[in-house]
């Protein structure tokens, strides 16, 4: 720990050192909102199911492969950078995307940290 003394008060306070870390160092946790993207196979799937929910309604804007949607991590498999994540999409629509193992990354199928703004 280091000490610095508040310009506007006098007073010393304690500093604590923190370790910078880059977007794509960061943890997975449950909880944690990333941005999925998704694959061919996942827009397919999602198409069809709300094609075929004549029983129970389920509706939304059409998706493609690329089209990033926002995704609750609800299980982790690692405690490191790159492990792999079950998450929740939400999607466009009045339902979810239930994506499995997905990793860190750049392409169809991965999630991304969203940018500090």
């Amino acid at each position: 720990m280091r000490f610095a003394r508040d310009a506007n008060t006098g007073l010393q306070r304690t500093k604590e050192r923190t370790k910078e870390f880059t977007m794509s160092e960061q943890v997975p946790s449950i909880g944690r909102i990333v941005h999925y993207r998704l694959s061919a196979q996942d827009a397919k799937a999602i198409n069809a199911c709300r094609l075929n929910s004549l029983n129970t309604k389920l509706s939304g804007n059409p998706v493609c492969e690329g089209d990033t949607y926002p995704m609750i991590i609800v299980r982790v498999w690692g405690d490191k950078h790159n492990s792999a994540v079950n998450g929740q999409v939400m999607l466009d629509g009045n339902d979810l995307f239930w994506a499995t193992s997905v990793l860190v990354g750049d392409g169809p199928r991965s999630f991304s940290w969203p940018p500090r703004v």
